[in-house]
């Protein structure tokens, strides 16, 4: 049985939504802060979490960065607001969470959008570590280093990053690569070459050897090119 922690501030929604996951099978754990909420995400083995974006004590933007760089969890993050611009859900998922859900939503986009997060992060799973070349990555600890220097990337960058290397050498398709970051809403047409620039900045720019490659046509891929 999933264990989902609900983090919400609005007692009206949290009891909604709270009783209608544990009349849909799911275990609940609770709290209407962010401070309660951030203790109970990095010392509790949730399946995924529930987080408003408003709180009083810390915010969910604050939250999602402190959960993806100082705690290094990668538990999934559904994200909720009232907030419904382009810019602000490409915040929302920037700063670590892994969908973004507007309010109002009926309990049944919920429950989808639940389900979808907890396929896939129960169904395709990363090694514990990752090389390729010069380049390694800890799924434990989620620390990057390329030729011994520790990478400085974005939650999403990070993402986009171990599914392109668990594919590796294979081509990974523009949908495809959209699918494993945001599920079947992407933010919008730009925001994954977006996120692909900003990879290639940290990863391959200050470093002779190029890993991260466009196929015209086809998608990219992770690869040593040098050894073909």
């Amino acid at each position: 049985m999933p264990m989902i922690l609900l983090i919400e501030d609005n007692h009206d929604i949290a009891a909604m939504v709270g009783e209608h996951l544990e009349a849909s099978g799911y275990e609940l754990d609770y709290a209407a802060d962010g401070i309660t909420g951030m203790h109970l995400a990095v010392t509790q083995p949730f399946d995924a979490i529930i987080l408003d974006l408003m709180l009083p004590g810390m915010d969910g933007m604050e939250i999602c960065r402190k959960l993806r760089g100082e705690a290094a969890r990668n538990t999934p993050v559904l994200m909720m607001t009232a907030r419904d611009t382009l810019e602000d859900k490409v915040a929302g998922l920037d700063a670590g969470a892994d969908d973004y859900l507007v309010k109002p939503f009926e309990l049944e986009e919920l429950d989808a959008r639940l389900r979808a997060l907890l396929r896939r992060a129960g169904g395709d799973l990363a090694p514990e570590l990752m090389r390729l070349a010069d380049l390694e990555i800890n799924a434990g600890t989620l620390e990057v280093r390329r030729a011994g220097k520790r990478l400085n990337l974005t939650p999403i960058g990070l993402k986009l990053l171990i599914e392109l290397m668990k594919a590796s050498p294979r081509v990974m398709s523009k949908r495809a690569l959209e699918r494993k970051l945001w599920g079947d809403i992407p933010p919008d047409s730009d925001a994954l070459r977006s996120h692909l620039y900003k990879l290639r900045k940290a990863m391959d720019k200050p470093f002779e050897n190029q890993l991260l490659h466009n196929v015209p046509g086809m998608g990219y891929r992770l690869a040593d090119l040098d050894e073909d």
